[in-house]
């Protein structure tokens, strides 16, 4: 099968609404936004043995791409809209594509999100994506504004992905589900649009993402007993001391870390965001990062979160 018949296999299955005026098929997208928005643009790329390995299904590397483009949007408190992906693929792979279009297109129409292009090449397996969502002008929710005093708080749990890439194939399914299909936080992205006065998701790790919430001079304070572990992970990792690795330094859980004015009523957040909403710390201007705990001792180093050009 050829470029154009796997285009037309991708179009063939891809919704579109009022607001794709062309889709896919011509040299571009021509789209309608809604009026008084402003456009929220992300894009990310998902590298096989990076991302994911060669035995995973493809339907969970393609929902897996969509969520972790969504999260972006999510942590901007954005609606949304049109997406483009762009396949390396070695071959034309038809079962493949399929399988991926299953993940990814599911995905897509649970966000309500528009196909409109991309573009198809032959080459080392590799997925790129590029969404485009929508906040009413002015409302978008960024990485800087935290003051001192401020509260830190993430939705859901953490760890559960850094642990099941560590456990492999001894980690249970709902470690291996919340790396493979975790699920962006669009809800809760739009429920704290007028509580945050920052947001990040967490996708590097949550002191990775943390540091890049402060600004220069300013610094936070961890109380990982606060931190909150699903039953899955409380489960599978026994020591406090490994679970707190996994939920410090462990990315791709794709939950949003957000700072909240001191005395915000976190249960009517929670109730919004449907998924419960933990404080977690506070921010300083103390100029660094540190880790408490009233239970047990604190290593003197925890995770540090993911870096593609680290070397590690």
């Amino acid at each position: 099968m050829g470029e154009f018949e796997l285009i037309e296999r991708i179009r063939a299955r891809s919704r579109a609404d009022d607001s794709v005026l062309v889709g896919i098929g011509d040299d571009a997208a021509v789209l309608a936004p809604t009026p008084g928005s402003q456009l929220v643009v992300t894009t990310d790329s998902l590298v096989a043995e990076r991302h994911f390995t060669a035995d995973w299904p493809a339907a969970d590397i393609g929902w897996l791409a969509a969520q972790a483009n969504l999260s972006d949007l999510a942590a901007m408190a954005a609606r949304p809209r049109w997406a483009l992906l762009a396949l390396t693929l070695p071959e034309p792979d038809t079962d493949w594509l399929d399988g991926f279009l299953d993940g990814f297109l599911d995905a897509a129409a649970e966000a309500g999100l528009n196909l409109v292009g991309g573009n198809l090449a032959r080459g080392p397996l590799n997925v790129g994506v590029e969404l485009i969502g929508e906040v009413p002008a002015g409302r978008a929710v960024t990485r800087r504004g935290a003051r001192a005093g401020d509260c830190l708080a993430v939705t859901g749990t953490i760890g559960d992905a850094a642990a099941a890439l560590a456990l492999g194939e001894t980690a249970g399914r709902a470690l291996r589900q919340r790396l493979r299909r975790p699920n962006a936080r669009l809800r809760a992205g739009q429920a704290l649009a007028d509580a945050a006065r920052a947001m990040i998701d967490l996708s590097d790790g949550l002191l990775a993402d943390l540091a890049h919430l402060l600004s220069e001079g300013q610094g936070a304070e961890i109380e990982l007993d606060a931190l909150p572990a699903s039953e899955a992970l409380l489960a599978a990792v026994n020591d406090h001391e490994s679970r707190w690795r996994f939920q410090t330094g462990g990315g791709s859980d794709y939950e949003l870390l957000t700072v909240l004015e001191p005395g915000t009523d976190t249960s009517a957040l929670s109730a919004s965001a449907g998924l419960p909403l933990s404080i977690i710390g506070r921010v300083t201007d103390s100029g660094r990062i540190v880790c408490r705990s009233d239970r047990h001792a604190v290593p003197a180093t925890l995770g540090r979160g993911w870096d593609h050009f680290s070397g590690d």
